[in-house]
């Protein structure tokens, strides 16, 4: 069916991206979406879940994809246009530890699981730290040329799990088409997510997601590319100030260990927190910046902690 709007269920989804995966609709250039997302548990992980809840998750049902959408006229070698109208969180999220997952995953290896609340514009961590919810799509993209089904975990060049946080309403995703009708799939929304997701998820939940999708034949791009109109700052952090750390490493990845694991310790200096909830702090709301790739032999990432998480005091 072809229309100017339409609205995908959360029932609709996939779990690899693949060109052969048969279409939920076929739209034509310009339409708009309002498409229900799952969590990336699958609906696993929800209020009343412990850590052993972690242990376990069926990883056959982990990030669920809504789609695939056909899109009438997109060839290969053209460029999907996908503008982000608007995301809008559900009422609860989720923040695990998983073990064997994240960037520091061989110091933790046991499972952790919080629950947040949602108050407001609020998400709620403990009585004194609250994480402001900038709703955005960790999952965005087409299916890629290759024939078979590809796990969605990894990002690809046609996009998928980029866990960009500046992806939320406003913004312009475009993204390279390898595959006739483009097949776009959306999901993985977070309610909020620090740059780099350290810890392997951020605040995961079910969203309602406000799409439009328009081919564009006068483009050509290789990889991912997005317009951004909205700040690249919060106000309220930039007010509050920022507490930064850094990793100084021959080794970005190192470097980049390094930056975190001393956030990990400023947080349970400062704000009594315990190692796991401090990773997990990192993973939704401390950004990641590399600051010098210049000065051999060794690389700077630094840290930045945005200090109006905290009540005064």
């Amino acid at each position: 069916m072809a229309a100017s709007s339409l609205h995908l269920l959360r029932t609709g989804v996939h779990y690899g991206w693949s060109r052969d995966h048969p279409p939920l609709y076929s739209v034509a250039s310009g339409t708009e979406l309002s498409v229900e997302t799952q969590d990336a548990s699958g609906g696993q992980l929800r209020p009343g879940s412990t850590s052993q809840s972690v242990l376990g998750l069926d990883f056959g049902r982990v990030n669920p994809v809504c789609g695939p959408v056909f899109v009438e006229g997109a060839k290969v070698g053209d460029v999907l246009q996908v503008d982000i109208l608007d995301v809008v969180p559900g009422t609860y999220g989720w923040t695990a530890l998983i073990p064997g997952f994240g960037l520091l995953a061989d110091r933790f290896a046991e499972p952790w699981l919080h629950i947040w609340d949602f108050d407001g514009d609020e998400a709620i961590f403990t009585d004194s730290i609250r994480v402001p919810i900038q709703p955005f799509c960790g999952v965005l993209g087409v299916a890629p040329a290759e024939s078979g089904l590809h796990s969605v975990i990894p990002p690809r060049r046609v996009g998928g799990n980029m866990d960009t946080r500046q992806l939320g309403a406003g913004t312009t995703l475009y993204l390279p088409i390898e595959v006739d009708g483009a097949l776009f799939g959306v999901g993985d929304t977070h309610a909020a997510q620090g740059d780099g997701e350290v810890c392997g998820t951020a605040i995961e939940g079910s969203m309602t997601v406000s799409l439009r999708l328009s081919v564009r034949h006068d483009m050509d791009i290789d990889t991912p590319e997005f317009d951004l109109t909205t700040p690249l700052e919060r106000p309220t952090a930039a007010a509050a100030g920022y507490h930064v750390t850094t990793g100084i490493e021959p080794d970005l990845m190192r470097a980049t260990r390094q930056s975190v694991e001393r956030m990990i310790v400023h947080l349970q200096n400062y704000y009594d927190l315990n190692a796991q909830q401090a990773y997990a702090l990192c993973s939704v709301a401390v950004d990641l910046r590399i600051s010098e790739v210049v000065d051999a032999p060794n690389w700077v990432v630094s840290a930045f902690l945005p200090k109006d998480l905290f009540s005064p005091g």
